[in-house]
């Protein structure tokens, strides 16, 4: 009976070590997405540091199973459960910070523009302080965010290599970045000449403030314009939202592991009573034949 309980408190601590890998991997993927496009490097860690300590804990709780080591158990339980309330606390401020914002269908364009005015709360705020934005432009750069801009067509007539035209360009899937900082607002006017350059159109609106950020310097284009820090904020929104989905799962799973495990351990407990009360009463029913 003893050693069946300690197989699955054993069992129940391999299944959250499984656990903790995909949510050690959503916090890999982004950081990985951090390096390379999102460019915001502090979003990820708490996420990694959740996977790794339910990782460790569950190597404990094993351990304490396998050798009957109660205070381990003790401890996984502890711990586990402030996990668990870590997590929970997670994935209600993934969703709470990226609640708001959403993509605006632009007439006769395949792709979506952002206004950094659909967003709000605490990540809008602080993609917007400008110390803090000038280090996420400064990356966006380095890590070449709008190279996938660029497509060439050849002309069947000449069979020359061509940039693509204004109507296939408006026909793209761009992704938030590309739509936000690698071109103008389709309201400013601008008349185009390729994916990244963009000439002064004869009826140029100047009621958005972003129609002057706009650059045809590849290192500026609209890296300043507000309509790329929406389309960052669209972009981290879509990540979130698939890791926490990952998350609920993960956290369903590990509540209920973890009252299994609760179960499993006061049986354990309770099992130990009694064979500790056990050995008292045999030696009592067989005292000895010498007494002092």
């Amino acid at each position: 009976m003893m050693r069946g309980t300690n197989n699955l408190i054993g069992v129940i601590n391999f299944i959250t070590f499984l656990a903790s890998i995909p949510i050690l991997g959503g916090g890999i993927w982004l950081s990985s997405r951090a390096n390379s496009t999102e460019c915001l490097r502090f979003l990820q860690w708490p996420i990694i540091i959740i996977g790794i300590t339910i990782m460790v804990i569950s190597l404990l709780g094993f351990v304490g199973a396998c050798y009957r080591q109660t205070w381990l158990l003790q401890l996984y339980l502890f711990v586990m459960f402030l996990v668990i309330i870590a997590l929970i606390g997670f994935i209600v401020f993934a969703f709470g910070v990226t609640d708001s914002g959403h993509g605006q269908v632009i007439v006769y364009r395949s792709f979506l523009e952002y206004q950094l005015s659909d967003y709000s709360g605490w990540l809008k705020d602080r993609v917007s302080n400008p110390k803090y934005w000038s280090k996420i432009s400064s990356c966006l750069r380095d890590v070449h965010a709008c190279s996938g801009m660029r497509r060439t067509v050849r002309d069947p007539a000449t069979g020359m290599v061509l940039s693509e035209s204004a109507d296939m360009f408006n026909q793209r899937q761009l992704s938030p970045i590309e739509s936000g900082c690698c071109k103008p607002p389709t309201s400013c006017g601008y008349v185009y000449v390729n994916e990244t350059l963009w000439n002064v159109g004869a009826q140029m609106f100047v009621n958005d403030i972003d129609c002057n950020r706009w650059s045809n310097d590849q290192q500026q284009l609209c890296y300043l314009c507000d309509s790329c820090k929406a389309g960052l904020l669209a972009t981290l929104k879509h990540s979130w939202r698939k890791v926490s989905i990952i998350n609920i799962v993960i956290l369903i799973i590990l509540v209920f592991v973890y009252v299994v495990a609760c179960a499993a351990f006061r049986n354990n407990k309770k099992m130990d009573n009694d064979e500790a009360y056990g050995e008292t009463r045999m030696t009592k029913s067989r005292p000895s034949r010498f007494q002092f």
